[in-house]
């Protein structure tokens, strides 16, 4: 396959090792709690009295956190494809019963879940790991109940635009994530048939006094090329000074700064009956039919 031709498509298991890398890290991670924290503070102009949450991608449990304190009655389950991620149980102020947020090693695009029996899920910076989303948005669209809520975050092909161009001054290879555009998100929401899908976007700009700190925060969010186009290889270490000093040049004072282009996105369960699509034709359920007022036998 010429994968010149798929330049969004990722090395699943490169993926999973860069988390699994960053460990612990991912709980201290800047670049993760900056953007949880605003997708939680989102759910502040949301009318939603959930009894079932999905933290789906929880790794570190800080967004289980977040989602307990803002919904103590609601039963919080932390997801991650990553077993060696979930955080360890810990104990909240939640009623008895509550107290032991459930955590469970799942993937994404096989939620082991009932159909309509989740009433919110949150999601931050997940869709990172997908080449494409329309697989997952289908699987929360069956989970969700009708009214129930799918909130996420995720990245925009602005992110990262430094390197972007720093690495373009030094060779031909690939070396950042394409990152998919937020009318393709909302392109993949319509899709999977979830409801009044709403889309926007913030540039947030980070700054460093050093390259290695910059870097360390990369590490920390479990972020590298995972691009199966990428270099096989190491990289040089000419041509990685190289870089670096056409990412310094980009900035005239000390400190050096990194773009995100952070993308919200959110949509509703279907009220109606949904129709399947598999192997490109569209299954709808006998209950969804209904024989028009007047029609013959």
């Amino acid at each position: 396959m010429d994968w010149t031709l798929a330049p969004h498509l990722l090395d699943d298991r490169a993926v999973r090792r860069r988390y699994a890398r960053a460990g612990a890290g991912l709980a201290h991670s800047v670049l993760l709690a900056e953007a949880r924290n605003r997708l939680l503070e989102r759910l502040t102009y949301v009318r939603l009295d959930p009894q079932w949450v999905i933290d789906l991608g929880s790794a570190s449990g800080a967004g289980s956190r977040g989602l307990s304190r803002r919904y103590p009655q609601a039963r919080v389950v932390g997801m991650d494809v990553n077993l060696a991620l979930l955080a360890p149980p810990r104990r909240f102020r939640l009623p008895f019963w509550r107290s032991r947020p459930l955590r469970i090693q799942a993937d994404g695009l096989r939620l082991p879940l009932a159909t309509a029996s989740v009433d919110l899920v949150f999601s931050n910076l997940v869709l990172l790991a997908l080449a494409d989303p329309f697989p997952m948005f289908a699987e929360i669209a069956r989970v969700l109940r009708p009214g129930g809520l799918f909130l996420f975050t995720t990245l925009g092909p602005d992110t990262l635009q430094e390197f972007r161009r720093a690495w373009a001054a030094v060779d031909d290879e690939p070396h950042v994530h394409p990152f998919l555009d937020m009318h393709d998100v909302g392109d993949a929401l319509v899709r999977a048939r979830l409801a009044d899908p709403v889309m926007d976007v913030e540039h947030l700009t980070f700054t460093y006094a050093d390259f290695p700190k910059l870097q360390g925060d990369l590490r920390q969010a479990g972020w590298g090329n995972a691009l199966i186009a990428r270099r096989h290889g190491l990289t040089g270490r000419r041509r990685f000074e190289a870089m670096q000093q056409h990412y310094r040049d980009q900035f005239p004072g000390a400190s050096l700064g990194m773009t995100l282009e952070l993308i919200y996105g959110h949509a509703w369960a279907p009220d109606q009956p949904r129709s399947i699509v598999r192997d490109g034709e569209v299954h709808v359920p006998l209950s969804s039919l209904r024989r028009g007022s007047g029609s013959g036998s």
